[in-house]
């Protein structure tokens, strides 16, 4: 069953196919750029399915290997560090402005990730030939991240043209696990390999995997966005200003993101760092930070996929940020494997409702012709705490130690789940009043 809570006057009057004040909106053409094909959810859903292959292992650059590399091989200095980490975010910041352009220009999503995925290639491929040159290999891992993450926000205006509303959070659920079933097996195999081999034809892997990223985004029906004369760069940003619950969203976003970001820039330092007392090697690093976490996000995506469809969003939000704190919290304190474990594993159930979330909340709540314009707000202030957070959490963990740095990361989270009191309450008591009518 699912709920029908109250919501704002201006945001349900969106939902209804209404303007804020309930002026009818005018209907699109079939022809129109913003319309939706339905018709293309199987093909879509076939392709994303095959993709997420490849998007799963070069995950495991991001979530481990790039950094034991830039920690155990090259011993990189902490700045550089958090650049590598930070760089996916200035992806997610570029990501604005790219909107800008594909709106001036005329260009299709497709061509547009397809072509991100392929510069990221270009910077594996390069971190694949620098064994010799620390520096070079920061500044290649740091362009393939960029560029990776450049593309992920697009995908969302796929997924909203061609998955039906009330299917696109199973839909998108089911290929992200598959997704993290390849991460959670190629995260051990990628240690092994890493020992056994060194990183170079790792990396050399990463590249061909882009490349088979970018050629499944193609082969996908093209998406086009709304055309628009001319370049306005902050143009998307308006929102904010006259949408009251879209711009407490944000807040509330940047704060558990903030939260989770920061603690999340450590995981692979705090276990792989001789400082720390730990110092594991590449197959365990891997194990703790990419296995254990992939295969609870494997066992709960889908449940996900149907919470976020059939739940009150601000809810859900409740849940996943219940989840992120015990993880947070565990895995920094407990002082032992069993504690690392069960803390990765609690953080790895939540990542898997927070990607579904990040995602897809766009879809749920913005107008049907400004999602690209709502989630590249959402995108382009994550990259702001994106790149903030691994510098911050750097800084704090060699002055503070990390320890007290998660629990810092979720005094975050509690403040931004403070934040949503309101609403879930809100959400309660319409559940509450259905199920007396």
């Amino acid at each position: 069953m699912r709920y029908k809570i109250p919501v704002r006057a201006g945001w349900q009057a969106r939902l209804a196919g209404k303007g804020a004040m309930g002026e009818a909106r005018p209907q699109m053409s079939p022809k129109e750029p913003g319309e939706t094909d339905f018709t293309q959810q199987g093909r879509t859903f076939r392709i994303e399915a095959l993709r997420s292959l490849p998007q799963g292992f070069v995950e495991t650059a991001g979530t481990t290997y790039a950094m034991y590399v830039a920690i155990r091989v090259f011993d990189l200095s902490p700045w550089m560090k958090g650049a590598i980490i930070a760089s996916g975010s200035v992806g997610l910041l570029l990501n604005l402005f790219l909107v800008q352009w594909v709106r001036r220009w005329g260009w299709t999503v497709n061509r547009v990730a397809a072509g991100a995925w392929l510069l990221g290639a270009a910077g594996f491929a390069i971190a694949a030939a620098c064994a010799a040159f620390p520096l070079a290999y920061g500044l290649a891992v740091c362009l393939a991240f960029m560029a990776a993450y450049l593309a992920s926000p697009l995908m969302a205006e796929i997924y909203r043209k061609h998955y039906a509303d009330d299917r696109r959070g199973r839909l998108f659920s089911w290929t992200t696990m598959s997704r993290a079933a390849v991460t959670a097996g190629s995260g051990v195999v990628a240690g092994i390999w890493l020992e056994k081999q060194g990183f170079a034809p790792l990396f050399v892997a990463y590249a061909v995997a882009s490349v088979a990223m970018a050629a499944c985004v193609m082969a996908m029906a093209p998406v086009r966005l709304r055309a628009s004369r001319r370049i306005r760069w902050f143009d998307a940003f308006r929102h904010v200003g006259g949408d009251p619950p879209f711009r407490k969203l944000l807040v509330v976003w940047m704060l558990l993101g903030l939260g989770n970001l920061i603690s999340g820039a450590l995981f692979v330092e705090f276990i792989s760092n001789p400082d720390y007392g730990f110092g594991y090697d590449a197959r365990s690093s891997g194990w703790i930070t990419s296995t254990i976490p992939m295969l609870a996000f494997i066992g709960t995506v889908v449940a996900w996929g149907w919470v976020f469809d059939r739940m009150p969003f601000y809810t859900v939000r409740l849940l996943v940020n219940l989840f992120f704190i015990a993880g947070i919290l565990i895995y920094f304190s407990a002082g032992g494997p069993l504690g690392l474990c069960v803390g990765i594993g609690l953080h790895g159930i939540a990542s898997s409702g927070g990607t579904i979330l990040w995602t897809l909340w766009t879809t749920r709540f913005a107008p049907a012709d400004r999602l690209m314009e709502y989630q590249s707000v959402h995108g382009f202030l994550t990259g702001v705490r994106g790149v903030l957070a691994p510098l911050i959490a750097f800084g704090m963990a060699g002055n503070l130690g990390p320890e007290t740095v998660g629990w810092l990361s979720s005094g975050l989270l509690v403040a931004a789940t403070l934040m949503i009191a309101p609403e879930i309450r809100q959400e309660w008591r319409g559940i509450s009043q259905q199920r007396k009518s």
